[in-house]
């Protein structure tokens, strides 16, 4: 990996999903013994308030246009015609 001429680097995805970097989130950079590392800024936060701040941000922006209910459809997964579940999502019924 380099560093491009702006001194930016690609976190790879992997690395973003697992440690929850979503666009937008802060991070700082610590110096450790010679070497740098990566950290979210304010990393007390629990990891729903990044989420509410990251949807609050965008609807700012003007660029997410999602209903609560089609939220809270999409995060149980719900059918958006039905309302039922989608099949295969552990759901014993």
């Amino acid at each position: 990996m380099r560093v491009t001429s702006k001194g930016q680097v690609t976190i790879p995805k992997g690395i973003r999903d697992e440690c929850g970097l979503l666009p937008g989130t802060e991070v700082e950079f610590v110096r450790d013994n010679g070497a740098v590392r990566l950290v979210k800024a304010g990393a007390n936060r629990a990891r729903g308030e990044e989420i509410v701040e990251h949807l609050r941000e965008a609807g700012r922006r003007g660029n997410f246009s999602m209903t609560t209910d089609e939220i809270m459809r999409l995060t149980r997964g719900e059918d958006w015609g039905t309302g039922s579940l989608e099949e295969g999502d552990g759901d014993p019924s």
